[in-house]
């Protein structure tokens, strides 16, 4: 680091002594300094990254997605593929059936509107996916790393807090100078001062190990969203537009005396199962990018508080 004598490493009350404060206050006084401002680097990039983990987790608008997987889960079930039974098995494009088939083909043009604006949609949500997945996966290693040198910043001061502590406990019995004695002071002091300094460092570790957790979540459930949007959603669309409009065009050609609608029906079925899915997943994903906005916003509390 450029600064290593006012980074966050701690080092040992031996070299904390050799250091010489650039400023004109006494040495204890800087010393005491240095415990209250430990990791205050890795505090203050902590505080730079949570800015980054809430542009890349939470400032994403799907709303248009969802309102166009809502809008096609909606109209599916519409289409009432009894209208193709007049009697017996599949009916015959004849007389009454003809205009039941009409009316099927309606119905399936209407859902076959709304097949383009959902596929846009997820097209763009796999683009912006696929330019800022590479950004976020980095910021959340770096949140994992900081997180990790604050850890060895609490065990290290939790060391020389140790050491402290033990060398107190020996000058306690000795009678000193009023010099020594104010010396044993100013250390008792600086021990409190690093006490809370450390609680302080513990709570903003919890607190980034939770916002990295809940975002590594939150990325992993938005690209296995767009993965099934990709796949699944892709291929259902495809299979649906490859059936179901010459299916209507059947069902309304009086020269049409059988309709195959198995494999139709099969496909439609496979596009509203999909659609189910979907909107679940997506739902998933509001919860987890929920989890993940409290957690930044509790990081942003300690982290202020440090």
């Amino acid at each position: 680091m450029a600064e290593p004598d006012r980074t966050a490493s701690l080092m040992t009350p031996s070299k904390l002594a050799q250091i010489q404060p650039k400023s004109a206050v006494s040495p204890a006084a800087w010393l005491s300094q240095m415990a209250a401002d430990a990791g205050h680097l890795h505090v203050r990039r902590l505080l730079e990254l949570r800015e980054e983990v809430e542009a890349h987790g939470l400032q994403r608008d799907d709303s248009a997605l969802a309102r166009e997987l809502g809008r096609l889960a909606e109209a599916l079930p519409r289409l009432d593929f009894g209208l193709l039974r007049e009697r017996g098995w599949w009916a015959r494009a004849t007389g009454k059936s003809r205009s039941a088939g009409a009316l099927f083909a309606a119905q399936s043009s209407q859902i076959g509107a709304l097949l383009a604006p959902l596929a846009a949609q997820a097209q763009l949500m796999e683009t912006k996916q696929r330019e800022e997945a590479s950004a976020c996966d980095l910021t959340l290693l770096e949140v994992e790393v900081e997180y990790h040198a604050v850890d060895k910043i609490i065990d290290q001061g939790a060391r020389w807090l140790h050491d402290m502590r033990n060398q107190l406990k020996v000058q306690q019995g000795a009678t000193d100078d009023p010099a020594a004695a104010q010396r044993r002071k100013d250390d008792e002091a600086r021990c409190e001062i690093l006490v809370a300094r450390l609680k302080t460092l513990r709570a903003v570790r919890s607190a980034a190990q939770r916002t990295h957790g809940e975002g590594a979540n939150a990325a992993a459930r938005r690209a296995s969203l767009v993965k099934m949007l990709r796949q699944s959603l892709a291929s259902g669309l495809k299979d649906w537009q490859g059936r179901l409009p010459a299916l209507a065009a059947a069902a309304t050609d009086a020269g049409s005396r059988e309709l195959s609608v198995d494999g139709a029906m099969e496909a439609h079925r496979d596009l509203q199962l999909c659609l189910k899915q979907l909107i679940a997943d997506c739902d998933q994903l509001r919860t987890q990018e929920a989890a993940l906005a409290q957690s930044v916003a509790a990081l942003g509390s300690e982290l202020a508080a440090a």
